[in-house]
């Protein structure tokens, strides 16, 4: 069976990690940093596609890739540092090691948005996994009809990839909205949660992808809002983390309903979830 258009499979073992080191360490925001792996083998990577990285003697978690895919030179993760394992490899400098499994996963939709608007709606660390969608999508610009970002977060020092978002903001060619949930009084931006944001944008819905991650309950406003403004649900993309532990689909630890996160996403269109979301439980 060929391989989906959105998705890349590892090379060897996928449930072996291999050892790679890391090239550089950035700060990206109180507590999460940006890391440059080495790319080891000539497996393509996807806009949306995560890896499982391994802190050597604490433990391994799913970490979605955050560079340019066309960059083969080296794989990006962002990290905040929350548990054991991520406080770990956030710690990591410059030629240590940490084990990496992947590419795995379903990407974003890119084939599919070809000759459409695209608007990418993101929370908090959402960013991450949509930052390689944008690389494509503005290199690729002629491609695509309108394209908007939607960013939220909760406060100005919580802000990622600060060089590159003043940068996209002073061009022409995309529109960029960045809010915060609080700020201090000299915080010249938006002030709201970021789903507030969603009905100015004056979507087509007839020629509108839209490309969503960040907390759950982000989410299930984003789609409220979103189908307010007349989207149906095959135009509405998610992208889910659950406790991922083989990424393979053997396990079944990010079960969630009838699919799995691993195998089946991360990145779903909502009409396969149905109602799924809205269920705490799961």
């Amino acid at each position: 069976m060929a391989a989906r258009p959105d998705r890349a499979t590892p090379a060897g073992d996928p449930l072996t990690p291999r050892s790679v080191r890391v090239l550089k360490r950035r700060r990206d925001g109180p507590q999460t940093v940006t890391l440059d792996l080495e790319a080891d083998d000539a497996t393509p990577c996807l806009p949306g596609q995560f890896n499982m990285l391994t802190a050597f003697g604490v433990g391994e978690v799913p970490i979605s890739l955050s560079g340019d895919p066309a960059d083969t030179n080296r794989l990006v993760h962002t990290i905040r540092a929350v548990g054991p394992v991520s406080t770990a490899l956030a710690r990591l400098a410059p030629g240590d090691a940490v084990g990496l499994r992947g590419p795995f996963g379903t990407g974003w939709p890119m084939a599919e948005a070809d000759g459409h608007d695209v608007v990418l709606i993101a929370g908090g660390l959402g960013l991450a996994p949509l930052r390689p969608a944008l690389y494509r999508l503005l290199a690729e610009r002629q491609r695509y009809g309108n394209l908007a970002l939607l960013y939220g977060t909760r406060s100005p020092a919580e802000i990622l990839f600060r060089r590159e978002l003043a940068a996209w903001q002073r061009r022409r060619d995309i529109r960029i909205d960045v809010t915060v949930d609080h700020a201090p009084s000299d915080w010249p931006g938006h002030v709201g949660v970021v789903t507030r944001r969603i009905p100015g944008l004056a979507l087509d819905p007839a020629n509108t992808l839209a490309f969503v991650c960040g907390p759950e309950v982000m989410m299930r406003f984003a789609i409220a809002a979103l189908k307010e403004a007349g989207l149906g649900d095959a135009a509405i993309h998610l992208s889910l983390e659950r406790n991922m532990q083989c990424a393979a689909g053997l396990c079944g630890h990010c079960q969630l309903g009838p699919v799995l996160v691993c195998r089946d996403g991360p990145v779903f269109r909502h009409d396969r979830l149905g109602g799924l979301l809205a269920l705490k439980e799961l």
